[in-house]
């Protein structure tokens, strides 16, 4: 399983459930692409690397939730490496607290503070500081997460991140999670503008052409805001719309499925309202959505 793929002259990756990429941009020292989901991960990875004859010099973060920057602190604490991300992702990777926050909107209970949705916080620098390897091309795909990048090496491989799921996902799932519906379909055109060589998502298998695979990611998000649009054709609350979505897609109802699926269902409302196609009353001190 951590066996270290190489897919061009400075390019390799660990093909893992949230694949770490890995820039070697002289031949020596190496650059993280993500770090996996938690420090066993990064751990296994590190020694693979060194094995290979690397350094680990740094960490180039794509968003900030948990499973991507989980061995952070732990490499960092190791190697003394530095970790690189956007300013928009950057405060969550210092204050993974923040995440979990806005998840919930508010201050998340115990049942949340767990390490599949708060990572241990580390030191973060811009990626427009010093050390960040030249070669090295960060491209925006906002949606996701407020402000994640892809990754695109000298090899002209591009590391895609979280913006775009597998079909697997898609067909399993049916919803997916996303901060911001208007800026994910405006990501996946910027990702199908962006010529590679090779495509490679974090959770989704490397591919050399990714057009199919956006344009079903593409087909899923507006379904489902069309699904949520049809739902409001009666005047209905979040969380009876919420119920409806669970029962909809064949969801558990947990506590994390609920902050999840529920920050996921308020961004589509978000996107919907702005949109004009549905309106906002009160009832009886309800909120209600109401299609327009």
């Amino acid at each position: 399983m951590f066996e270290l793929t190489q897919v061009g002259e400075h390019t390799f990756y660990f093909d893992l459930p949230s694949k770490i990429g890995v820039f070697v941009p002289d031949g020596k020292n190496a650059f993280f692409i993500d770090s996996g989901p938690h420090k066993d991960t990064a751990k296994k990875a590190l020694r693979v690397l060194r094995e290979h004859g690397f350094a680990l010099q740094g960490i180039l973060v794509t968003h900030a939730h948990a499973d991507h920057i989980g061995g952070n602190r732990f490499l960092q604490d190791t190697t003394g490496c530095s970790v690189f991300a956007s300013a928009g992702e950057a405060d969550y990777t210092k204050h993974p607290y923040l995440e979990a926050t806005t998840l919930y909107g508010g201050c998340p209970h115990k049942d949340l503070q767990h390490k599949f949705l708060l990572a241990q916080p580390c030191d973060t620098k811009l990626l427009t500081d010093d050390g960040y390897p030249d070669g090295a091309e960060h491209i925006c795909l906002p949606g996701h997460s407020y402000d994640m990048v892809g990754y695109r090496t000298t090899d002209n491989i591009l590391f895609v991140a979280d913006s775009i799921c597998s079909e697997e996902t898609l067909q399993k799932y049916g919803i997916t999670f996303l901060f911001d519906v208007s800026k994910t379909l405006h990501s996946l055109d910027t990702l199908q503008e962006t010529k590679a060589d090779l495509y490679i998502p974090s959770h989704a298998p490397a591919t050399k052409d990714i057009v199919p695979l956006i344009d079903l990611n593409r087909q899923k998000i507006l379904e489902t805001a069309d699904f949520l649009c049809t739902q409001c054709q009666n005047a209905i609350s979040f969380e009876k719309l919420l119920q409806t979505v669970f029962s909809h897609y064949g969801l558990q109802m947990t506590h994390e499925q609920h902050v999840l699926i529920g920050s996921t269902v308020r961004s589509y409302l978000s996107y919907l309202y702005d949109t004009d196609r549905i309106g906002i009353s009160f009832e009886e001190n309800t909120l209600l959505y109401t299609t327009l």
